[in-house]
């Protein structure tokens, strides 16, 4: 039993010595060797890293807060700062991995790794920069007018095409000017798969330029649905937020294409148009009496108008010879036409009403239903609430004051009033 033992002993360490003297051991050792260097050139680029981050991140912070301006502040916002930090690591790590391997195959993988991470990291770090100019732009007022959004996109499209290109170059081992050539070829599937941000282009370049669409602006686009205040002005889409709240998105290039209403004039002219009719029942209008004159007289605001009024009328009807009792050929006073007289002299009197704009009370063409009076005034408060308000009490008062001249509010009447009557 021993001697069964002791050979098979003897025969698996013949059998370990003949393998292990089959293997070369010195490449294994070799790349041992240089994943230790590389290892420790990882340690270095990481070091690097955080000392150039705390020098550069601590320079700018105490730049910031020594400087009495608002806009650099957010420089400390993005990650800008960051992707710079890393600018130095990815660099050492380049050139370090490079001299800590031997074999040139191992050489050439540890730079294309290096050189597309240093273009990604390029890349990462001009989008950043982008942003950082986009946000500083939107804190002056002007940017509202001239949104650059849509232009920053293009930009952004451009970078990463021009960055993919490189990367692929990188990795197949071509000039990125064979790319470049072949991009020709496939134009028309470019334009195809970037229609609508070509398109958007075209849009924000002539909305920019003809100043049609800023963020803040009112505008209404039924086709669209969207009545509300722009929000955002970007390369292919529009943002509306309307208001119900509910946000409303829309092609930039519909802007141009389409028509819209872009509220802007008015909210400028810190004015807004009250335009609105009301109609009278026509069996209540009539001639106005003697009875009825005398208690128009007492009113403040007819005093000059029928005292000028009834000078013309006298003066007319003695050239003409023509008794006032005559009401077929003489001209004669109306109570609508002194209720229009009395809504014109009211709006002129009225502090919320801007009296270097028009001042109008119409009268329009009749129907079945009357005889419409429209206002065409501007009120000089153009916010919403308070718009609403003061064109609600102006005919708050026409419709309380219209029973003094003897005149009905037209209102069809329902079978339920009708069977009243009856």
């Amino acid at each position: 039993m021993d001697n069964k033992l002791e050979r098979l002993g003897l025969t698996h360490r013949f059998i370990n010595e003949k393998v292990w003297s089959t293997v070369d051991v010195a490449p294994y050792q070799a790349l041992l060797t240089d994943l230790i260097l590389f290892s420790a050139v990882i340690l270095a680029s990481i070091f690097c890293y955080f000392i150039v981050k705390i020098i550069i991140i601590g320079l700018v912070r105490k730049l910031v807060k020594k400087s009495k301006n608002n806009w650099d502040d957010e420089i400390l916002v993005g990650k800008i700062l960051i992707w710079v930090s890393l600018i130095i690591p990815t660099i050492i790590i380049w050139k370090g991995g490079e001299m800590a391997f031997i074999q040139v195959k191992h050489q050439e993988i540890i730079s294309k790794a290096s050189e597309v991470f240093m273009i990604f990291l390029c890349f990462l770090t001009f989008s950043s920069f982008l942003n950082l100019c986009e946000r500083i732009y939107c804190k002056y007022d002007f940017s509202r007018k001239f949104p650059i959004k849509g232009f920053i996109q293009v930009i952004k499209i451009i970078l990463t095409i021009c960055c993919t290109i490189f990367i692929i170059s990188i990795v197949i081992g071509k000039s990125p000017l064979v790319l470049f050539t072949g991009l020709g070829a496939m134009s028309a599937v470019l334009m195809f798969i970037f229609k609508d941000s070509i398109l958007g282009l075209v849009a924000g370049v002539q909305l920019s330029a003809n100043q049609l669409v800023a963020m803040g602006d009112w505008i209404e686009v039924p086709k669209f649905g969207a009545d509300g205040e722009v929000l955002e002005v970007a390369l292919t889409t529009v943002k509306v937020r309307n208001w119900d709240k509910t946000i409303t998105t829309l092609p930039t290039y519909s802007l141009i294409s389409d028509s819209f209403k872009n509220w802007r004039g008015m909210s400028n002219s810190n004015v807004r148009r009250i335009k609105r009719k009301f109609i009278i029942d026509l069996q209540s209008i009539k001639f106005v009496d003697d009875t009825s004159l005398e208690k128009y007289r007492d009113i403040a605001l007819l005093k000059d108008y029928l005292k000028t009024k009834e000078k013309e009328v006298a003066q007319w009807n003695k050239e003409q010879g023509v008794k006032p009792s005559d009401i077929v050929n003489a001209r004669i006073l109306t109570n609508v036409g002194t209720f229009r007289a009395y809504i014109f002299q009211y709006l002129k009197n009225h502090p919320m009403i801007q009296q270097d704009e028009t001042v109008m009370v119409r009268q329009l063409e009749a129907s079945e239903y009357g005889l419409p009076l429209e206002l065409y005034v501007f009120c000089n408060d153009n916010r919403w609430v308070q718009y609403e308000d003061i064109q609600a009490d102006i005919f708050d008062h026409i419709y309380s004051v219209m029973s003094e001249f003897d005149l009905l509010v037209y209102q069809r009447p329902t079978n339920a009033s009708i069977l009243m009557k009856d």
